[in-house]
């Protein structure tokens, strides 16, 4: 039977603390934080499998982080694989970095320190996942962490048969007897097992180029979710991807713009959206420059009006005055 817990029955304003206390005291230590936690929902439930346990959650969107401190505090020692039924969310572990939605697979390490963003745009999270002892995968160590943090498609493969299992396991665990669920958790682990050996032995077939266009799409999309970062550049984006900086610069050979460049071209796009909505009109130009990582206010300017021909107060009230329109 699943042991359920919800933030129904407690105060609104009171929710996201009670949820953020349940899961550091009963699942592993971890910091969460949510851009609306007066508005949080969430629930979770957890279900014994013999050998392992699964879980499943639906909650409000909200960011969880794993750092060294919280992980020698406590560490249940497990891999998570979790399948994800509704939302979006991006993990960052391991010098790897994805972004997954609804039918996807991902697998991380307790032990390792991790990053996990829940987005807002995506709606309401629900997953189901399972908790695997690091000794039940017959998988070396060091061949699954090529796998942490990475998206598995759960739509085709021995991925869909897992991804249909755990989805009736979280439809149905609640009818089976103890016996039955003991049972279950064997299939857990040969399907999970079979799942990731299937990815790990894909990947060491994958050609030398497409293995680099494969990492260049993750450098991008790790790109995206950190551009607030006033310090991402080259040098903690080679590290971040397990790679040399010369190697990250010669991945962006052929690409049409360096890796600064493409970071200064992002920064700069999403700061001139910024400036165009009606709901930010009384942010200050220089809180929006900043959001996106851009250091001080002449250096922005200089940078924007290089890039648009206006100042960003002169686009901002040129927005202001019809409807937006990119600038070329």
């Amino acid at each position: 039977m699943w042991s359920v817990v919800s933030s129904g029955g407690v105060p609104a304003g009171e929710r996201f603390d009670w949820y953020a206390d349940i899961i550091s005291r009963e699942v592993m230590p971890a910091a969460l934080s949510s851009e609306r936690p007066a508005d949080f929902q969430g629930e979770a439930a957890v279900v014994d499998l013999g050998h392992l346990r699964a879980s499943k959650f639906t909650l409000s969107p909200l960011r969880s982080r794993r750092t060294p401190a919280l992980i020698r505090r406590g560490d249940p020692e497990q891999y998570q694989l979790a399948l994800l039924r509704t939302g979006v969310t991006s993990m960052s572990q391991h010098r790897s970095a994805c972004t997954v939605g609804a039918g996807d697979l991902m697998l991380w390490d307790t032990s390792l320190p991790s990053d996990n963003t829940m987005h807002a745009d995506g709606g309401q999270v629900r997953a189901t996942i399972l908790m695997l002892p690091r000794d039940v995968l017959p998988l070396r160590p060091e061949r699954l962490e090529r796998l942490l943090a990475r998206r598995i498609p759960g739509d085709r493969g021995i991925a869909a048969i897992l991804a249909s299992f755990m989805a009736a396991l979280e439809d149905h665990a609640a009818e089976c007897e103890p016996e039955e669920l003991a049972r279950l958790g064997t299939v857990a682990v040969d399907l999970a097992t079979a799942c990731l050996a299937q990815h790990l032995d894909a990947e060491d077939r994958i050609p030398a180029e497409a293995r680099a266009e494969v990492l260049l799409r993750r450098i991008h999309a790790f790109i995206e979710h950190n551009l607030g970062d006033p310090e991402l550049g080259p040098p903690t984006i080679a590290a971040r991807h397990n790679i040399s900086v010369r190697g990250l610069h010669q991945l962006f050979r052929g690409q049409g713009e360096t890796v600064q460049a493409r970071i200064r071209r992002r920064r700069l796009e999403q700061c001139r959206t910024d400036l165009g909505r009606p709901e930010l009109a009384a942010h200050r130009v220089q809180s929006i420059a900043a959001r996106w990582g851009f250091g001080g206010p002449v250096a922005f300017s200089r940078a924007f009006r290089e890039a648009y021909g206006l100042t960003p107060t002169e686009y901002r009230a040129l927005s202001a005055g019809g409807p937006h329109r990119d600038t070329p």
